[in-house]
Order: structure tokens, then sequence, then C-alpha cells
């Protein structure tokens, strides 16, 4: 592979984002968000803030049934499926099966944000990436730990799939020290999406966003980046990017630029540290307009 491409606004613009559909909500994209826990059920919302910013129509959420009441209440443009639980407060297996047919209609699904790590998170994202779908998958957080271990699944769907993993997840992937990753992160985003054909979203102070075939990196962004529920607001805008039509690839892309640029803009209008993930989603919209999203 060749060096890195660089994500900014000159790049992008020679891969547009779709345009709006004029019409039903159905025709802007629909899209299903699958996650939270009852310890954790602010990462959905997070998730769900992102990707209606970035343009998505129709929303749906499966949650944890002990959440999935006050989740309503804080996102109400969502139709939200409360799922049996398991006795950490995460999300079933059995719960995960009983909503496919719900959620098969979507265009872009995501999986993970707030999921309790344990083995019914495997068992739900083995389900996600064997159901009959066209939809783009977004993977994210609770759902990573085990994800190499369903590659035939994963490279069945032809680069339909992206991941969204910071060093340490990416080290507990491959089973190597944090420390590893972050010396040639690169590295370790290039094997992982040609072992599994997915692509990857290498998260940290630069980003690169890797296929099988290109790599690109993108270090405009901000320190306050790192701060709880960002990633599960970038997961969120690369899910609604993708319900909107976007490619696998140009939503990760456009995902990465657009959470990064979001972070530029809160550094300068509230400082360096400090703003919130929830403020991030609030930049989103502005953003498409200014670099001729079609947003």
């Amino acid at each position: 592979m060749s060096n890195p491409f660089p994500i900014d606004a000159r790049r992008l613009a020679t891969r547009p984002l779709p345009q709006p559909a004029e019409g039903s909500k159905d025709l802007r994209g629909r899209l299903a968000i699958i996650g939270g826990s009852r310890e954790v059920p602010g990462a959905v919302l997070l998730a769900a803030m992102g990707a209606m910013r970035a343009g998505a129509g129709k929303l749906k959420i499966a949650t944890a049934v002990s959440c999935a009441a006050a989740l309503a209440v804080a996102i109400p443009e969502a139709l939200v499926i409360g799922l049996e639980e398991t006795v950490a407060g995460g999300l079933s297996c059995g719960g995960i099966r009983s909503v496919l047919d719900r959620i098969g209609d979507s265009d872009a699904i995501l999986v993970g944000p707030g999921m309790v790590e344990e083995p019914d998170c495997d068992d739900a994202l083995r389900l996600i990436t064997a159901y009959e779908t066209d939809a783009v998958i977004v993977v994210d957080a609770g759902a990573l730990p085990k994800i190499v271990e369903h590659a035939d699944l994963l490279n069945a769907r032809k680069s339909n799939v992206v991941i969204t993993p910071h060093a340490g997840e990416m080290a507990n992937l491959l089973g190597v020290s944090r420390e590893e990753i972050e010396s040639e992160p690169l590295r370790a985003a290039k094997g992982v999406a040609d072992k599994l054909g997915v692509i990857v979203v290498m998260k940290g102070s630069s980003s690169f966003v890797v296929s099988p075939s290109e790599a690109w990196y993108y270090d405009g962004g901000a320190v306050g980046l790192a701060t709880s529920g960002s990633g599960d607001v970038l997961a969120g805008i690369i899910t609604g990017l993708a319900a909107r039509g976007a490619s696998a690839t140009d939503a990760a892309l456009w995902g990465v630029f657009l959470h990064g640029e979001a972070g530029a803009q809160l550094s300068k209008t509230i400082g360096p540290l400090g703003y919130l993930a929830r403020e991030l989603p609030g930049c989103i919209p502005r953003l498409l307009v200014e670099n001729s999203a079609n947003g």
C-alpha cells in the first residue's frame, strides 16, 4: 500500500455525498442502532444525535429495556425498542434475535455503543453480520472484542462493514500491547482491514481510515475530542451518512472529517478542553453546507 492520502475538504470534494432525496423520511435514509446497557444508556443517545445531524431520515433504536423509556423521551425522533437484558444489564442474544426483522429494512446499522462486554455482545455481532441485509454495518465499542473470529462472515460482506477501534480496542483485537498499536497504528489497521475485508477507522490523535486497498489520514482535529462519548458520536455520524446512501468508505472518510472539524470549531468557541461530546453533533449540519457536501 502506498502512503496514506490526507482527508481534507479538497479531496472529499471529489467524493461528494449523495444528494438528499425529496419526499418521505424513508427516502432520506433509514438507520438502526443496537446498543446501550443499564450502566451506559447515554452512548446510544450520543450516536443517535450524530446520525440524525448527519442527515439521516428515520431512526430505530434497540436498547436495554431498563433504559428504553428514558431514551425514547430523550430522543423523541426515534422508534425505541426495549430488549431483554442479561443479568449484567446488557443486551441478551435472544433480545437481539427478536428484533432483527424489525430493523431489516435499514440502510445502515450501528451495533456496539454502550454495550457491556460479555458473550452476548459477540453473539449479537455474529447474528447481525450473518443476517441477510444490504445495509452498511458499523461496529463500535462493546461489539468489537471478538470480531476477528468472524472473518468469513465479514469478508463475505465485501467491504460493506466499518469498524471503529481506538488503540486499546485494537490492541485487544490483536492480542498485543497498546504501546505497540500506538507506535504503528497504520500497520495495525491495514492488517485488520486485509484480514477481515472491512473498512477500519483507527481512532487517535491522528486518525486513519483504511480499506483493503487504500489508506487515508486525518490530523486536523483537536485534543478536546479525547473525551467520553466522542467515539459514540463519530460512529453515529458514519452510520447516518451511510444511511443517506454513502458507501462504507465514503461514510467513514466524511465521518472522520466532520467529527474532527466539529472538534476544531468547538475548540475556538468554547476552548481546547472542556467541550462535551453532546455538543459535537450540533456542528455537523453547518459543516456539511460549508464543505459542499450536499448537506
